[in-house]
């Protein structure tokens, strides 16, 4: 199989999981804007690449696809979800697999706002969400809401500019500066997430593998715990038959009185997934089935054990500045 993974950035474990799980039967491709992005060093072939925003980006990938024979395309960055998703078609003409979701699941889920509006329309619970501080401050004065309160942009990854407000003064002048941001109910409860494939073929969910959240910093947590929770699951599997997602994908949720809420979903690999292929629950082969085998995965919701730790330290890549400009290829 040749997978091409674009922005890659720092991602090395997930890169060494697949030769893990894969061995010769993969050929890693990855792209990046820096020539020192730490993971180029575990592909096969590298590419620097320009800025997604590029006019010339896209076609450059689509070339890149065709002189490497890419059987599957996906990115390990959120703003880039929603171009692979346009241009599905121009990739699917030339025989490789977007693991990314259709257009318009892609652009909800990178709006954390529109998300909102698009769950509660649905029935799904979710976090409540108010879009400007007009909004807020109605709900507040009728007293459906009170402080402390959460606050994020609408749009972004990695916990950029989150942060919880405690009075209104300081929500104003906070929505003042960045106009981006909105505001969220408090969520008290436990906070958890869930690493889900939704397999290419049978379009449905076939794995959940859902984690207590132990330690958190920016870019998402970075300590958790294993769990299995029928209700959780059977949460999960209602609320996919909304989207149309296609591959894997991460959830955040809190689970509050009771209930399960939907915070928000990241459709990619998620920074924890590691996690989830550590306990044996292995995306990568579901992958190989689904774009080389072309067949569809046998459901194994929660087959995986409890009570799994993952601990994320840093680690270094070491090279030479010459290895390091011999690695990059040009397109």
């Amino acid at each position: 199989m040749n997978i091409l993974f674009c922005s890659v950035g720092r991602r090395c474990e997930l890169l060494k999981d697949f030769r893990n799980t894969l061995g010769d039967k993969v050929n890693i491709v990855v792209t990046d804007n820096s020539p020192y992005a730490p993971a180029l060093a575990f592909s096969d072939k590298s590419y620097q690449v320009p800025l997604i925003t590029d006019p010339g980006y896209i076609p450059m990938i689509l070339k890149i696809c065709k002189e490497e024979k890419i059987d599957a395309i996906t990115t390990l960055i959120d703003p880039e979800i929603s171009i692979l998703a346009d241009h599905r078609d121009e990739f699917e003409k030339i025989g490789v697999e977007v693991l990314a979701p259709y257009t318009d699941t892609a652009k909800l889920c990178f709006d954390k706002y529109e998300m909102y509006k698009y769950l509660t329309e649905k029935g799904i619970n979710t976090v409540r969400t108010f879009g400007c501080i007009e909004d807020f401050k109605a709900a507040y004065d009728n007293k459906e809401i009170d402080f402390p309160v959460f606050v994020k942009p609408r749009t972004g990854s990695g916990s950029v500019g989150a942060r919880r407000v405690e009075s209104m003064e300081l929500l104003s002048e906070l929505m003042a500066r960045d106009p981006s941001l909105i505001v969220q109910e408090l969520m008290t409860g436990k906070d958890m997430d869930a690493d889900i494939y939704v397999d290419t073929i049978s379009h449905e969910v076939i794995a959940v593998f859902s984690k207590k959240k132990i330690s958190t910093t920016i870019g998402g947590a970075n300590k958790t715990i294993s769990f299995k929770d029928q209700a959780l699951f059977d949460f999960v599997k209602d609320a996919m038959k909304v989207f149309n997602f296609n591959g894997p994908l991460d959830m955040d949720l809190f689970y509050q009185d009771g209930k399960y809420y939907l915070s928000e979903i990241n459709p990619r690999f998620g920074g924890a997934y590691l996690h989830a292929y550590g306990a044996g629950v292995d995306f990568i082969r579901f992958i190989y089935n689904n774009v080389v085998e072309k067949t569809a995965n046998t459901p194994c919701i929660g087959d995986y054990d409890e009570d799994v730790v993952m601990m994320m330290y840093d680690s270094v890549v070491i090279d030479k500045l010459s290895s390091i400009k011999e690695r990059m290829r040009e397109i």
